[in-house]
C-alpha cells in the first residue's frame, strides 16, 4: 500500500508519517494510550510534589515580617526546637528592626465537637493578638477575639475528620470542644489548608496557647521569632547585623530563606520528595519505551519500502525526519487526552485531600516539552533500524 502512494508521499505537503501511523489503527491507539498514561503519571507526580512544597510553606508565606529567627536545632515546622525569647529582645537593639513578635507552635489533641470520642492531632499557633503576625485570610480581622479566655480561630481548610466546625459556625451556634482536654470555643474561621505534616490548624493568643499546653506555661521559650523592619531599612544589612549580634544561639533567616529551609527538609530529608521525583522519571521512561515499541515496529514493518526509497536516492536524513514526525504526532495525540485526564484527577485529588493541586500553565508546558523529548528519544533509537534497510531487500 505504501508503494502505491509513493508518488503522493514524496510531495512535501503529504504526511508520510501520518499515513504510516493510521495504517495500523490498533497500534496507533495503543501508542496514544501509553503516552497519555505517561503524561498523566508525570502530571500527578509533579502535582503532588508541588502541592507538598506549596502546603509546607503556607504558613511561612503569610508571615507579616521580613526576617525569621528559630533555634539552630529546628529542622522543620513539624520538628521545632524552642529557644529563649531574650533573643528577640536583643534583636530590637539592631538598627532597622521595628518590632519583634514570638510565635508558639505545638500539636494538640482535638476532639470532634459532633463526636467527642473521635480525636485527631491539630497544629496550634499562639501569637500576640495585638501584633500583626499572619496575613492569612480571616486572622487579622478576628484575632482580637482570642483575647477572651479559651477562644480560638479554626482553619476552614482543615480535613473533615475534625468535625462539622465550619457548618456549625455558619449556622450561628456555638462551637465548643476540647484541645488537650481543655475546653475551647471556636470564635472565627481563617484559611490556611492542610499539609503533609498537619491536617488542620488553630490560631489563638499566646496566653490561651499557654493555657492549652500545660507543660509550656512557663513563658520565655518560643518556637519562632518574627522580625519586622522599618520602611527605610536595608533587609540584607539588617539580616547580616542580626546574625552577628545574636550569634550561634539562634538561626536567623530571611522569609525567603525560611521557606526554602522548609522545602529543603521535605525534598531532601524525607522520602516524599524523592518518591514523587522518581515517579515522574518512571512515567517518562514508561512513555519512552511504549513510543519506542510503536515506532520500531512501524519501521520494521516497512523496511522493504524504505529500502526501495533508498534505491530511489533518498538519504537517511529523510527517513529520520519521517520517524521524528511520527514521534511528534504521537506526542501531540497522547498529550491531549493525558492533560484532560490529569485535570480531572487534580480536581478529584484536591477535593479528597484538600491539597493545593492545580494544573498550572508552566507545568503543562514542562510536561508537553518532556513528552516531545520522550518521543524524540524513542524515535532516535528506533531509526537505527533504518540502517539495515538495503535496496537488495526488495528482491
Amino acid at each position: 500500500m505504501l508503494l502505491k502512494n509513493v508518488q503522493f508521499v514524496l510531495r512535501p505537503a503529504t504526511p508520510l508519517a501520518w499515513l504510516q501511523l493510521v495504517r495500523e489503527r490498533t497500534r496507533l491507539l495503543v501508542g496514544i494510550s501509553g503516552i497519555a498514561f505517561a503524561v498523566v503519571l508525570m502530571f500527578m507526580q509533579m502535582g503532588f510534589r508541588a502541592a507538598l512544597f506549596a502546603s509546607a510553606v503556607g504558613m511561612h508565606a503569610h508571615l507579616d515580617g521580613e526576617i525569621v529567627i528559630t533555634s539552630p536545632r529546628s529542622v522543620a515546622l513539624i520538628a521545632m526546637e524552642r529557644f529563649s525569647e531574650r533573643s528577640l529582645t536583643r534583636a530590637l537593639e539592631v538598627p532597622g528592626v521595628q518590632a519583634v513578635t514570638p510565635i508558639y507552635v505545638e500539636s494538640g489533641l482535638w476532639k470532634n465537637p459532633a463526636n467527642p470520642a473521635a480525636t485527631r492531632n491539630i497544629r496550634v499557633y499562639g501569637i500576640n493578638p495585638d501584633a500583626s503576625v499572619f496575613t492569612l485570610r480571616g486572622v487579622p480581622a478576628q484575632i482580637g477575639r482570642t483575647k477572651l479566655p479559651d477562644v480560638v480561630l479554626f482553619d476552614r481548610g482543615s480535613r473533615g475528620e475534625f468535625g462539622p466546625v465550619v457548618q456549625l459556625f455558619a449556622a450561628g451556634g456555638p462551637v465548643v470542644t476540647e484541645v488537650e482536654q481543655r475546653r475551647v470555643e471556636v470564635a472565627g474561621l481563617f484559611e490556611l489548608g492542610v499539609t503533609f505534616g498537619s491536617d488542620g490548624a488553630l490560631v489563638t493568643s499566646e496566653i490561651n496557647f499557654l493555657r492549652i499546653f500545660a507543660d509550656r506555661r512557663q513563658k520565655g521559650l518560643i518556637d519562632i521569632g518574627l522580625v519586622k523592619l522599618t520602611s527605610d531599612a536595608d533587609p540584607e544589612r539588617v539580616l547580616a547585623d542580626l546574625k552577628y549580634h545574636l550569634g550561634p544561639d539562634v538561626r536567623v533567616m530571611s522569609k525567603r530563606e525560611y521557606m526554602d529551609f522548609e522545602v529543603n527538609y521535605w525534598n531532601s530529608s524525607t522520602p516524599i520528595g524523592f518518591t514523587f521525583t522518581l515517579g515522574a522519571i518512571m512515567g517518562f521512561v514508561v512513555g519512552a519505551i511504549i513510543v519506542y515499541q510503536v515506532l520500531y515496529t512501524d519501521v520494521a514493518d516497512h523496511l522493504g519500502e524504505y529500502a526501495t526509497l533508498k534505491a530511489m536516492g533518498y538519504a537517511d536524513g529523510y527517513f529520520l525526519g519521517v520517524v521524528f514526525q511520527s514521534a511528534g504526532i504521537l506526542a501531540t495525540l497522547g498529550f491531549l487526552p493525558g492533560v484532560a485526564i490529569a485535570w480531572g484527577l487534580y480536581e478529584i485529588t484536591r477535593s479528597a485531600t484538600l491539597l493545593p493541586m492545580f494544573l498550572e500553565p508552566d507545568r503543562c508546558l514542562l510536561v508537553l516539552a518532556l513528552t516531545f523529548v520522550m518521543c524524540c528519544i524513542s524515535g532516535a533509537l528506533a531509526v537505527r533500524k533504518l540502517r539495515e534497510a538495503d535496496p537488495a531487500d526488495i528482491f
